[in-house]
């Protein structure tokens, strides 16, 4: 059974910084394209970067501006989100994902899901 479990969010001042981190167990990691997407009230989900299996293509949505850095770690079958510089607009639940066959900046052929970690970042 394929788990993605995130962690690390939580309630955070503007400017501050989060780590995100996502735990996945139940497939072979290292062959899976990894993405991170938001999803704010009232809000459709949204792209936040994705990270190819091996970690050499990285894709940012434009809001991340730099503020964002995501990096993985495949002997801890683990990626991470690193933010940097939130603004009260990155309040959202963060989703990582996995993809056998990765979409760069899409959510397409993602084929599984984490349960999501609340960020809020308040002014």
């Amino acid at each position: 059974q394929v788990q993605l479990i995130e962690s690390g969010g939580g309630l955070v001042q503007a400017g501050g910084s989060l780590r995100l981190s996502c735990a996945a167990s139940g497939l072979t990691f290292s062959t899976y394209g990894m993405g991170w997407f938001r999803q704010a009230p009232g809000k459709e989900r949204e792209f936040v970067a994705d990270i190819s299996a091996s970690g050499g293509a990285i894709n940012y949505a434009g809001y991340t501006k730099g503020r964002f850095t995501i990096s993985r770690d495949n002997a801890k079958n683990t990626v991470y989100l690193q933010m940097n510089s939130l603004k009260p607009e990155d309040t959202a639940v963060y989703y990582c994902a996995a993809a056998r066959r990765l979409v760069a900046g899409s959510a397409l052929g993602h084929d599984y899901w984490g349960q999501g970690t609340q960020v809020t970042v308040s002014s």
